[in-house]
């Protein structure tokens, strides 16, 4: 008869099988856990994140006393706009109120200022006859009209830099060259922005804790400078008249960029066509188009260019429709 195992034998016997055991067990639950860390990574989890916040740029382009039809007695000491659109006074009045209804949901303000010296080649004092007369305001000059001696710098050392711009800015088939009558003249009055935009800027700057980013354009003299990214013929020499790609990435952070300002025809126009050429997203930019209008006589421009915009993919919105 086989002798019972020793007490010995019997506790290295349940050791065994209690390794075993404890083996087995460990890789039944590896593979659960390395399952479920697949099964994880596959599936995430269902719960939607928290968007982030949108942005929203307001861009005004300049909304300058010389720019808007006011009344006389929004005119101190009896000074009065140089180049009044039709329609501008009200136009930054709907805008001011824009400002105070949806600010607390306005991010960023930049405005744009248009400013001149006197002596600037769309001036009059650049320019004169050829019998020497005085050259009105709103009088185009060619290049061709340069050469058969119609118009000539006053300045005679000017003429080959003259001409050598008329012939780039023709060119380029956007503008001829106008001679306006002097406006935003640095320092003075109607350099200065409307009243009711500055206010209702000032109280969403002391609103928001922020300050308004304003951006300078138009001088130097030898070019014309509607838009606010760059200049009609820009000057190598000159980064000012170059593309403004400082402006043009600040830009191209907001969500929602309302444009609104003076005029139409001219500097909202050839900002905003600067804008759609070089920023990815057409669709973020809204045309508040009841505050803006045209240069008078030009008012088919303005027609064109929201027609156009629209075709890009803009949206248009008047002041009462636009809620941020």
């Amino acid at each position: 008869m086989q002798a019972p195992p020793s007490w010995g034998f019997l506790r290295e016997v349940s050791l065994a099988g209690t390794r075993v055991l404890a083996s087995s067990l460990w890789r039944t639950a590896l593979a659960h856990y390395t399952w479920t860390l697949v099964s994880v990574s596959l599936h995430p989890p269902t719960h939607s994140a928290k968007p982030m916040p949108s942005t929203t740029q307001l861009l005004v382009i300049d909304p300058q006393n010389d720019f808007c039809d006011l009344p006389e007695d929004w005119c101190p000491g009896g000074q009065r706009p140089s180049l009044p659109v039709t329609g501008a006074h009200a136009d930054m009045q709907r805008l001011a109120g824009w400002i105070r209804r949806e600010g607390a949901r306005i991010d960023e303000i930049m405005v744009t200022l248009d400013s001149h010296q006197r002596y600037d080649i769309a001036h009059p004092a650049f320019w004169q006859q050829g019998d020497g007369s005085e050259v009105v305001p709103f009088t185009p000059i060619t290049a061709a009209q340069v050469r058969a001696g119609v118009f000539r710098p006053r300045n005679a050392e000017a003429l080959q830099r003259s001409l050598d711009y008329l012939d780039a800015l023709e060119a380029n088939s956007r503008y001829t060259l106008m001679v306006w009558p002097v406006h935003c003249e640095v320092g003075s009055w109607g350099h200065g922005i409307h009243a009711d935009v500055l206010a209702a800027c000032g109280d969403w700057q002391q609103q928001r804790q922020r300050a308004v980013y304003n951006v300078f354009k138009g001088l130097n003299p030898w070019t014309e400078h509607y838009s606010a990214l760059l200049a009609e013929v820009p000057d190598p020499a000159d980064p000012a008249t170059l593309l403004n790609t400082a402006l043009l990435e600040r830009l191209g952070q907001a969500d929602i960029l309302v444009v609104a300002g003076e005029a139409s025809s001219h500097c909202v126009r050839s900002t905003v066509e600067h804008l759609v050429e070089h920023l990815p997203h057409p669709e973020r930019i809204v045309l508040m188009h009841d505050a803006m209008s045209p240069v008078p006589g030009f008012e088919s421009a303005h027609h064109d260019f929201l027609a156009a915009m629209q075709a890009r993919g803009l949206r248009l919105a008047s002041s009462q429709e636009l809620h941020l």
